[in-house]
């Protein structure tokens, strides 16, 4: 089927974020006294929201406590964090061709907050594709973002959730939309298939195939 709005995740759907994250996460740990972690591991929890990936870094479930943690992190990721930041091959022309195409209409749905999204989105030259960016913050799950966006007419039911982890597909699902999981992000294809997305992508190109 053909959607009216495309929506997309960020980080590991559009681009690459995994240096500045990475440097982020460590460099939070490190002002608060914890070993830095590889960067593999800190990987691994690209996607889902800070708040929660820190109470798995530190053990630490004491909301002040990872509320600073959080702040720590940002501080980085506000100076130079968000400029380590690759777009993945093909994307940028994709999402040009999907726009150009005039039959949808694009979005962006990150569990960042949403200042540092647009900040992203315009280092790359692409804010001007997306009609929104919706941007998380702590104690915001992403099913949440989905449905304040349903609730206000922001999207409609003709709408597919575009993301790289399990996360993207179950928040799509818990609003009754479809979902489009991608491989080339940091959910691994077992993760993916688990969350049962509507489609599922090897690369960007592929993305037209929404179209039709």
């Amino acid at each position: 089927m053909s959607y009216e709005w495309l929506v997309f995740d960020l980080d590991g759907t559009i681009s690459d974020p995994k240096e500045g994250i990475v440097r982020s996460f460590n460099f939070a740990l490190l002002e608060n006294g914890f070993a830095p972690r590889s960067e593999a591991e800190i990987a691994t929890y690209i996607g889902p929201p800070l708040d929660k990936t820190f109470i798995e870094l530190t053990g630490n479930h004491d909301p002040l406590f990872i509320e600073m943690m959080v702040a720590k992190y940002r501080e980085r990721y506000a100076d130079v964090g968000y400029a380590e930041n690759h777009l993945y091959p093909g994307i940028k022309q994709t999402l040009i061709n999907l726009k150009a195409s005039g039959k949808c209409h694009l979005g962006v749905c990150t569990s960042k907050r949403a200042d540092f999204a647009e900040k992203i989105l315009a280092m790359f030259g692409l804010g001007e594709l997306f009609e929104f960016v919706s941007g998380g913050d702590i104690g915001i799950e992403k099913w949440q973002q989905l449905e304040q966006l349903r609730q206000h007419g922001v999207i409609s039911d003709s709408t597919v959730m575009i993301g790289d982890r399990a996360v993207d597909l179950t928040a799509a699902r818990h609003n009754q939309l479809d979902s489009a999981g991608v491989l080339w992000g940091y959910g691994s294809e077992f993760e993916l298939k688990q969350a049962s997305p509507t489609y599922l992508f090897d690369k960007p190109e592929q993305l037209v195939e929404l179209l039709r």
